[in-house]
């Protein structure tokens, strides 16, 4: 398999594009996620992106994220390092300022 299969809703990928986005063996790739050190999520698209899956998997500090049509086919790719997963930036929100203003 070189490419992502999709077939009744369940997705295949092969291990080697997932090891070329973490820069490591495809041999590595189902250990590390059958230690938990390789995650991931897929995201079905809607309205004008409908037919297509964003697959994304992160290990360690890295992200990668790929955007694939319904035959399978790769049309979007996209490596990154992002903070420790978890630890999202908050944005107070206008009534939680509102509040900390009548406070003082």
């Amino acid at each position: 398999m070189s490419r992502v299969e999709i077939e009744q809703g369940a997705v295949r990928i092969d291990a080697a594009i997932i090891a070329a986005g973490f820069a490591i063996e495809p041999a590595l790739v189902q250990p590390l996620m059958h230690e938990g050190k390789i995650t991931g999520l897929c995201e079905h698209g809607v309205d004008r992106d409908a037919g297509n899956f964003r697959l994304t998997f992160f290990h360690g500090r890295r992200r990668l994220r790929l955007v694939v049509d319904a035959a399978g086919n790769v049309i979007e790719r996209s490596v990154a390092n992002v903070r420790g997963r978890g630890h999202r930036v908050r944005r107070a929100s206008p009534t939680s300022e509102r509040r900390k203003r009548e406070a003082l």
